[in-house]
């Protein structure tokens, strides 16, 4: 059986850069937090829990305690929950993807020249509400084609469009095609993360390729879920698995090739554990 590993599988910059400075902070301290999981791998946030860190899912549930270290997630978090962190008598490190910073940076922005607010991602996904805090949750977000058809506009303002960094490239293209024909003053921001568009467009082509596909990744990541939609369509022999303990290999046992691919934030042994078993078993 011949077996493709994707070349961009696995942990991107921000996600690899955040994990990097949790296990550092863990190793100088011993009271630490991260705000939220810092990635969405139940691995890696049980790896972390039994160095210590400590998950806290609100800043409500943060003791007072002057030597704490605080990190913000990879997600990054609202200005509301920002500013709250900044009041308190504790160490905060920012972990926050820099793309995501940037998303931040230009909703708050345009918000304060006026600007309507479009964010096209999921409304449910933790960078997209933490993006939707920095201009006071003043805007609209936008996940299907249904939705940017049924969108107008509330009052004549210029519009400013933003994405969720791991958002589908195709499906961001065809919703601005929609908002655009609206005839709306929109000034159009592709924030969508250029290994996003990387990962997924070298997914679809190897699953378009594969007899059967393995696509890896938490069961809460949003851009594992894109990639097993966007595999899925090329090829429905398509399978999602967090770890090695998921897969049926039954299932593979007639198939002449088999695509792998791996989320943003799957770790690199988890990869390289299914590569190794599935060449292995066959």
């Amino acid at each position: 059986m011949e077996v493709t590993v994707a070349k961009s599988a696995g942990f991107c910059f921000g996600v690899k850069r955040a994990v990097d400075m949790v296990y550092e902070e863990a190793k100088k301290n011993t009271k630490v937090y991260t705000l939220g999981p810092i990635i969405h791998n139940e691995q890696v946030v049980q790896d972390l829990e039994s160095k210590g860190v400590q998950v806290l899912h609100s800043i409500d549930e943060l003791k007072e305690e002057k030597d704490a270290v605080v990190i913000i997630r990879s997600h990054g978090i609202t200005k509301q929950m920002q500013d709250a962190l900044e009041k308190k008598e504790i160490s905060i490190v920012d972990a926050t993807c820099p793309f995501v910073k940037k998303i931040h940076n230009i909703v708050h922005e345009k918000w304060n020249e006026g600007y309507e607010i479009i964010v096209v991602g999921s409304a449910k996904h933790p960078e997209v509400q933490g993006i939707c805090g920095w201009c006071d949750n003043c805007c609209s977000v936008i996940e299907t084609l249904e939705e940017a058809q049924k969108y107008t506009q509330k009052e004549p303002k210029k519009i400013c469009i933003v994405a969720q960094t791991t958002f589908n490239y195709k499906k961001f293209e065809d919703i601005v095609d929609i908002l655009l024909k609206k005839s709306y003053d929109i000034l159009v921001m592709n924030t969508i993360c250029n290994a996003t568009e990387v990962r997924q467009t070298e997914a679809g082509t190897i699953a378009r390729n594969s007899d059967a596909m393995i696509v890896i990744g938490g069961k809460h990541s949003s851009n594992t879920q894109k990639l097993y939609e966007i595999c899925k369509k090329e090829c429905l022999n398509t399978h999602f698995i967090q770890t090695l303990d998921d897969l049926d290999l039954n299932l593979f046992q007639s198939f002449r090739s088999v695509g792998i691919t791996a989320g943003a934030s799957t770790p690199n042994n988890i990869i390289k554990e299914v590569q190794s078993y599935v060449r292995h078993e066959q």
